[in-house]
């Protein structure tokens, strides 16, 4: 019997080797934000950010279903996905830590929705919480563009191999 793909049936993929691959995809590095229902603010680093379609403008992003910012990310009505620029690499480990507050002398204003829009990023796409679906251990938030802004000759923040990097010229 001649071999071919559709009767190869590839071996599990090991979760670190799994991670490991997916590092090799390079990304931007944005700070998803948003406003809780008791008014407090949420923000963390996320690099799964994807656009989806033009009209109407569709973005998305995925959050694990056990991230303690699950509910206010799903109950919400808006959030904002901050593009974070080249000289913004602290910021995004700031919002990567845990146990802190992540807007302490952050500057920042209020977005569509009360949602915090950081001061200083790339760009931002404010968003009305449109869909998600729960798919493996994350849910995928489907945001429809409400505004969306971007600073002239900013260079982005990549993020490749368990690393930050700046964008280099060919």
């Amino acid at each position: 019997m001649a071999t071919t793909l559709s009767n190869i049936k590839p071996a599990p993929a090991d979760a670190m080797q799994f991670r490991a691959a997916l590092g090799m995809f390079a990304t931007g590095v944005t700070i998803v934000t948003a406003r809780a229902q008791d008014g407090s603010l949420v923000g963390l680093t996320a690099n799964s950010f994807n656009s989806v379609s033009l009209a109407p403008p569709l973005v998305l992003w995925s959050l694990s279903q056990k991230a303690g910012t699950m509910p206010v990310f799903s109950q919400g009505s808006h959030y904002a996905i901050n593009i974070l620029a080249a000289d913004q690499m602290a910021l995004a480990q700031r919002f990567a830590t845990r146990d802190i507050d992540r807007f302490a002398g952050v500057s920042w204003r209020e977005g569509a929705g009360g949602a915090p829009v950081l001061d200083g990023v790339a760009a931002v796409f404010e968003c009305a919480n449109r869909s998600q679906y729960e798919e493996g251990d994350h849910v995928i938030f489907v945001g429809e563009v409400e505004s969306c802004s971007r600073r002239e000759g900013a260079m982005p923040l990549i993020f490749h191999g368990g690393r930050y990097y700046t964008e280099l010229p060919l």
